[in-house]
């Protein structure tokens, strides 16, 4: 994302409501480390989960259409004025939907104490009115070609509508509405912010990296990605869909060799966005595998593409998007740089905890502290900012 000029930034009312990025990266950061302390509380037996979601249910549930869908609304509030030249959704607006969305989450927390019907309604409205929203901004800014990003976020509602038809009792969609929320989200994780803003980092390094540039190979790449996650979603135990997954895995491999990612290794705020891309390749990788072979763990593919890839990439965009919308240098500081290192951290722990025998618990709670570090830390370390305006412009 870049800067949107100064006319547009809000004149009145509260910082932290000028922006989607301020609010729902805010957020994001927060509930992705609550969430995760809730889960190893209930998985200890020290809590129980009063929702209408089995535990492991709410777990993943709520990092894909929690965490995961409050970084993805933070992202496109902020994204779509540069597309539309439109002012961006601020004041209460905004704050009507940042309500909806922890509505959401408490909703989705309580199921079994408000109802699943209440549950599911207030759930499943928030992506339904981010998709309507969105798709009138780009509208009414004449800006069309971006109108996919609608129809995505379409999908990912309806995957969400998905896990809440069985507790409801009307269908055993449960783990397909998981499977496509996940892959939705997989599908948006980096394919074209990592070579964009690399490019742009190393020219302002005085180095020419023809190869970044888009080919035909990064199209087939986004196609290939899209597919795997498709023939997962629909068959996840065929083989075939094992090696396609291992088809898009090798393509994100080689496009990331061909990003310079040695070239990077100056700048974290650079190279960690080709470390949340290196996480998909292996996720894919990984998945593939345990698709096509009998014996490998699903568990642990699952969580290189969860913990791994959607853990990094969208900690990576949400620090470099909040530190350029809020006119401070792109730059990672030694603080945002450990998060980052934690985050991958929780995510090699949790991959690797299933052969680990008799240090399975301790890892998987040593995971859970890294990533809670990560992403609590992100929250609190970024909170000035999100709360302050902007240095250079209000």
């Amino acid at each position: 994302m870049s800067t949107p000029p100064a006319s547009d930034h809000p004149k009145k009312g509260p910082a932290f409501l000028s922006h989607g990025f301020r609010p729902f990266f805010f957020f994001a950061g927060i509930w992705a480390a609550l969430a995760v302390l809730i889960w190893v509380l209930a998985f200890a037996g020290a809590i129980v989960l009063p929702s209408a979601f089995d535990p492991l249910t709410w777990h993943v549930h709520e990092m894909v259409f929690g965490y995961a869908a409050a970084a993805i609304a933070g992202f496109l509030f902020t994204a779509v004025p540069n597309w539309t030249g439109r002012s961006p959704v601020h004041g209460l607006p905004l704050a009507g939907f940042a309500a909806l969305w922890l509505a959401g989450r408490i909703a989705v927390l309580c199921g079994e104490l408000i109802g699943a019907w209440p549950a599911a309604i207030i759930d499943g409205a928030f992506l339904i009115v981010l998709a309507a929203v969105i798709g009138r901004e780009i509208v009414l800014g004449k800006n069309r070609r971006n109108l996919v990003v609608v129809a995505v976020i379409a999908v990912l509602a309806t995957a969400n509508i998905l896990t809440h038809l069985e507790p409801l009792g009307i269908a055993a969609t449960g783990s397909l509405g998981l499977r496509l929320g996940i892959g939705v989200v997989i599908t948006l994780i980096g394919g074209r912010v990592t070579p964009s803003f690399t490019a742009s980092w190393l020219g302002r390094q005085g180095v020419t990296a023809p190869d970044i540039a888009v080919t035909h190979i990064d199209r087939v790449g986004l196609v290939a990605v899209a597919a795997a996650m498709i023939a997962w979603t629909v068959v996840p135990e065929a083989r075939g869909a094992g090696w396609l997954l291992w088809f898009a895995g090798a393509l994100t491999l080689y496009r990331l060799a061909r990003w310079r990612p040695d070239r990077t290794l100056g700048e974290p705020l650079v190279w960690v966005l080709h470390l949340g891309y290196a996480w998909l390749a292996a996720g894919l990788l990984l998945l593939g595998a345990s698709v096509a072979f009998d014996g490998l763990s699903t568990t642990a593919a699952l969580h290189a593409l969860t913990a791994g890839a959607i853990g990094t990439m969208p900690l990576a965009v949400m620090s470099r998007a909040t530190l350029g919308h809020s006119g401070r240098p792109l730059t990672a500081t030694r603080v945002t740089t450990v998060l980052y290192l934690c985050a991958s951290g929780a995510a090699i722990l949790r991959v690797v905890s299933p052969i680990l025998g008799t240090m399975e618990i301790a890892a998987l709670h040593l995971s859970a502290a890294l990533w809670i570090i990560a992403f609590g830390g992100f929250a609190l370390t970024y909170a000035p900012l999100f709360f302050a305006p902007r240095t250079d412009a209000e």
